[in-house]
């Protein structure tokens, strides 16, 4: 009975460590740009407070960023490293858009900050945009009103051609590369296009026959880009590539400026191989040099993708619900770094989280070498963790590189760090009756493992460095790992020195193997002030508090 007690009484010290252990506690969101106000409004009718500052300089940004745990921005405010840097209690970054191209993700990443966006918020609004420059590249539009407003009447001039029967190409089919797709299709146009992710079977059941860059240019009558910029997609469209397409070929980008090369669409602008350039997007916003701005065959918008009131208030609502679910626990939508703590928001992950950092910890303190680790393994047993690898091999290392109480890495940075430091991780994930984590680690070509599994809610220890305990070991409170050869005086001697040290046994676990050295643990009341009094009883000691 007594037994079943001590269960029930930890399992309730550890439903308050999981509760306290929301993946992420936000209290004070600063806004950076104008979000729709109903984003203010959800964060604060759920306890989050909330600060408006608009067009702040980078200073001002750094001094200011420090006295928040969110930074909610759109595309204005550039999010750099020194700005995240400064952000000593920021634990989110919320952008209220497509794209985080803003945003220094490496850096926020190793400083263990979510970066969020809301990746359909403006799906439909940029796509509408996109549709809106493709027709108006077709009719002339735009240069046929500021020709009216100039009091002229030139129809010739303006002679422009169908949509009907024309070929578009799509280079990146997402979210708005489908919608751009389906609506040009209810013009005639024939859709072909290009993604390295989505597959061809995918697009075709929406009207869009895939092919490769080098077969796409050339068919192409009118060409929009609806990628993400990134080194791959920087420059995409180019010198080469608008010689292999038809002459006249006309353009258009909602995206981000410098997937089509600038000084590239000029030249063929002038030399007309490109027939007109739709463009809401500039590698510098605002751009300073006027020359694509101001030629006669380009259209150009000041970055109106998602500028509807429909896109923003979507933006600024579901921004503010994935802060709120994320700060909740309810889930996480919309990350971009941190994918690893996807599935870590059921409730029963939260205890096997706990499982991974305590187990890292503990070998961590009964690791005889203190030298750097060179590799990790962690195997998930168990059907029901054959998605958990992630999170328990983030976890574990979050214990192996936490140094004392200080503020030390967490589920978002802990891999990314580790391979800063030269330590492999390794991930498994076996078949097993049981549910069981079994973490490895070498040191300086020695290995160590700890085996540990949840059982009534509760973290346990059930195996060290070969040492089967023949009670689980509870891994929480305080905690004191000895390891020496079985005798009846053990225990005595131990306990002896606990007395003096006026420090209370609450429970004891030993090995299952009757000879040789075998590690042991204790619950105790408080660590021992002067773990050196046990050397000359034991081979090695270790205490931690989980």
């Amino acid at each position: 009975m007594r037994h079943g007690r001590n269960i029930i009484h930890l399992r309730r010290r550890v439903e308050l460590q999981s509760t306290r252990m929301a993946p992420v506690s936000v209290k004070r969101v600063l806004i950076s740009e104008s979000v729709d106000p109903c984003c203010k409004t959800i964060l604060q009718e759920n306890g989050i407070e909330v600060t408006e500052k608009q067009q702040m300089t980078k200073e001002e940004l750094i001094a200011e960023i420090q006295n928040y745990d969110g930074l909610v921005v759109r595309s204005a405010t550039k999010v750099t490293s020194d700005i995240i840097n400064a952000g000593s209690n920021l634990k989110i970054i919320g952008r209220a858009g497509t794209g985080v191209d803003n945003v220094d993700v490496d850096a926020a990443t190793k400083r263990g900050i979510i970066v969020m966006n809301t990746p359909s918020g403006n799906t439909i609004s940029a796509a509408e945009l996109t549709c809106a420059l493709l027709m108006s590249l077709s009719r002339h539009i735009p240069q046929a009103v500021m020709s009216m407003k100039d009091g002229k009447w030139d129809r010739k001039k303006f002679m422009g051609a169908e949509l009907y029967g024309k070929v578009l190409g799509i280079v990146g089919l997402g979210r708005i590369g489908k919608e751009v797709a389906t609506r040009m299709q209810s013009f005639g146009m024939k859709t072909i296009g290009y993604d390295p992710i989505t597959p061809p079977e995918v697009t075709a059941s929406w009207g869009v026959e895939q092919m490769s860059l080098e077969e796409l240019w050339p068919q192409c009558d009118y060409i929009t880009v609806h990628t993400p910029l990134m080194p791959s997609t920087t420059g995409l469209l180019n010198d080469t590539s608008f010689a292999k397409c038809k002459k006249g070929v006309k353009v258009v980008n909602c995206a981000r400026g410098g997937i089509i090369d600038e000084a590239a669409l000029l030249r063929a602008l002038e030399s007309g191989q490109c027939g007109g350039a739709g463009l809401d997007v500039f590698v510098e916003e605002p751009p300073k040099n006027r020359a694509l701005v101001n030629h006669p065959n380009a259209i150009s918008c000041p970055h109106l993708g998602a500028s509807t009131k429909e896109a923003q208030a979507r933006c600024g609502k579901e921004i503010a619900l994935q802060i709120v679910d994320m700060a909740t626990g309810k889930a996480l939508v919309g990350a971009v770094n941190a994918q690893v703590l996807v599935s870590s928001f059921s409730p029963d992950s939260h205890q096997w989280i706990l499982l991974g950092e305590s187990m890292g910890r503990v070998l961590k303190a009964c690791t005889a070498s203190k030298e750097a680790y060179s590799q990790v393994h962690v195997t998930a047993l168990g059907e029901s963790l054959k998605k958990s690898t992630g999170f328990l091999s983030s976890a574990a290392v979050v214990g192996l590189l936490t140094e004392g109480p200080q503020k030390g890495p967490n589920l978002v940075n802990a891999l990314p760090l580790a391979a800063e430091t030269g330590i492999t991780v390794q991930m498994d994930h076996k078949d097993n009756e049981c549910e069981a984590c079994v973490l490895e680690v070498s040191v300086n070509g020695r290995s160590y493992k700890a085996v540990g599994s949840v059982q009534a809610g509760v973290p346990v220890l059930l195996e060290l460095n070969g040492s089967v305990f023949r009670q689980p070991v509870p891994l929480t409170g305080h905690l004191l790992f000895f390891k020496a050869a079985n005798s009846t005086e053990l225990l005595l001697s131990v306990t002896g020195v606990l007395a003096a040290a006026g420090v209370e046994l609450q429970s004891f676990s030993a090995s299952t193997a009757g000879r040789g050295e075998q590690w042991y643990c204790m619950g105790i009341s408080s660590l021992l002030g002067d773990i050196g009094a046990l050397k000359s009883l034991v081979k090695e000691a270790a205490q931690l508090t989980v």
